[in-house]
């Protein structure tokens, strides 16, 4: 079959184009033919796999999402694809995979004025498109408690919700080159070989709460501080500037903004805490990646996988309402436990008994069985 994956933009670092790079593979693997349609393709293009770059137009976001979505239709009459898989929201779809939280749910506790926008309107057609009660599209869901949301706002049909358990990286991590990563990370980033690393993968400076790391790495010790240094790995917003952020709170000599890089893996296998105080994430793989290092965590609740770090005994969960003093006082506390060995072999031993039950390419059958009654 010929299977049409449509994504606003790829670059190698995010999460959901892993995710989207992954399942296509895996759709090839099984015998389909995929075609990727995207605005922006950045980094290597598979091998295997046709991507298709289109033009987007317009000043705002919305109106260059508007303009991509209508090119990728008439693409998709054109090529007479069997199965049409997105990874953002848009008509049309007969799977969605469902990366973001709920954007009605969200916005129901911004001021209102906010919805009086075009791009309020843009966005909530597009859930209502991918969600609603007359649209057909199958949802790939990462989060059980987010379909509750989805179904509250929507009334969406329970039938048509798959949830998908995390994806477990073991070759990602099994593909290294032997060497000393604790050793590797501090000479790639000209540190002591005694540095305590904290880091974060994200690009989203607020979302992801970069803001959150540096702020409790400000309010430790001064003993202490002086022997840490963050490294937030991700390609963040151009509206964010970490390094005046940090400078304001006393510790730009101990942030390194690290842009987007390939050695996560051997990153997470060299850092001594992966903190991930996100505002929002739907599910949030850089969890399950660094519990598949044993790299300990510090992590917000509101993460979909946030989860598996409490059930495995891998780290620390914080609760919501957040409480910077509180992160404060909790990275303090595990820092000044380290090494802590525990945390480690916890994790790797959780993730070994979900990668027992993981099921080989989920998403991809559930591709090929998917109705393609598109919603109007």
């Amino acid at each position: 079959m010929k299977f049409a994956f449509l994504i606003f933009k790829y670059f190698p670092y995010g999460g959901v184009q892993r995710d989207m790079l992954r399942i296509a593979r895996d759709c090839v693997a099984l015998g389909h033919e995929v075609t990727i349609f995207t605005g922006e393709w950045r980094g290597e293009q598979p091998s295997g796999i046709h991507i298709r770059l289109l033009k987007a137009r317009g000043w705002l976001n919305h109106h260059r999402h508007t303009s991509l979505i209508r090119q990728m239709q008439q693409a998709i009459v054109q090529g007479q694809f069997d199965r049409i898989v997105g990874f953002n929201r848009m008509p049309g779809l007969d799977v969605y995979f469902a990366a973001d939280p709920c954007y009605a749910e969200r916005m129901s506790r911004e001021p209102w004025y906010k919805k009086l926008s075009g791009r309020y309107r843009f966005f909530s057609a597009m859930e209502q498109a991918v969600f609603g009660p007359r649209a057909g599209t199958q949802i790939l869901l990462l989060n059980q408690h987010d379909q509750a949301i989805f179904q509250r706002w929507y009334g969406t049909d329970q039938a048509r919700f798959h949830l998908i358990p995390p994806n477990i990286p073991l070759q990602r991590f099994a593909d290294l080159p032997a060497r000393d990563q604790r050793a590797y990370v501090r000479q790639a980033f000209a540190l002591p070989e005694d540095a305590i690393i904290l880091l974060t993968v994200g690009s989203a400076f607020l979302r992801k709460g970069v803001d959150r790391a540096i702020n409790a790495l400000s309010s430790l010790p001064e003993t202490l501080k002086q022997r840490c240094w963050l490294i937030a790995v991700g390609e963040f917003e151009s509206s964010s500037n970490m390094q005046a952020y940090a400078a304001e709170r006393g510790v730009a000599d101990r942030c390194i903004e690290a842009g987007g890089r390939p050695d996560i893996p051997a990153l997470m296998l060299g850092c001594d805490v992966l903190i991930h105080a996100a505002r929002s994430e739907l599910a949030g793989i850089v969890i399950i990646e660094a519990m598949t290092a044993g790299l300990p965590q510090l992590v917000t609740s509101v993460c979909g996988y946030a989860s598996y770090v409490a059930a495995a005994g891998a780290g620390e969960v914080l609760p919501e309402p957040f409480d910077q003093a509180v992160m404060n006082r909790t990275l303090q506390t595990m820092l000044t436990s380290l090494p802590q060995q525990r945390w480690g072999q916890q994790a790797r031993a959780y993730v070994a008994q979900l990668a027992a039950k993981q099921v080989s390419a989920p998403e991809a059958r559930i591709i090929e069985a998917a109705s393609t009654r598109r919603p109007l």
